[in-house]
């Protein structure tokens, strides 16, 4: 009889294991890439509500006699409508005005639309009138 050429089941079963031990390490990165892909609009969203914010403290000035604590999302020019998207909800955000030209931009994930697509970490994430960007788990 001639010589068999083929893998062993043991052989087989080594590359199984080893294919699920790369699958079990890949999904979790795989997941936190889902979710920073997620974030992207719901940051381009909050840029430009920021950017809306430094127009309303450069029309209203530092002498405005309205309340800056009382500037609301409407008061910034956006309807209910123009900050849907897949992943975030106009109810997503929200501005904070404290004094003139200091403001927090807050995005919370999952608060409106549809929470199953939204992402799931980090859960709120703000950007305030000097551009800097801070995730809360």
């Amino acid at each position: 009889m001639g010589k068999r050429k083929g893998f062993t089941l043991i052989e087989l079963m080594v590359v199984i294991f080893i294919v699920g031990i790369l699958a079990a390490v890949a999904i979790p990165i795989m997941r936190g890439r889902i979710d920073s892909a997620k974030w992207s609009e719901g940051k381009a969203a909050a840029g430009s509500i920021r950017t809306a914010a430094r127009a309303f403290c450069a029309e209203k000035g530092a002498a405005w006699g309205g309340v800056w604590a009382g500037v609301s999302m409407a008061d910034l020019g956006f309807l209910a409508a123009d900050l849907n998207g897949k992943y975030f909800d106009f109810d997503d955000f929200a501005v904070a005005f404290t004094a003139y030209d200091t403001y927090v931009v807050t995005v919370t994930a999952g608060v409106g639309g549809t929470p199953a697509d939204a992402p799931t970490s980090p859960s709120v994430v703000t950007l305030d009138q000097a551009g800097t960007w801070v995730e809360t788990p």
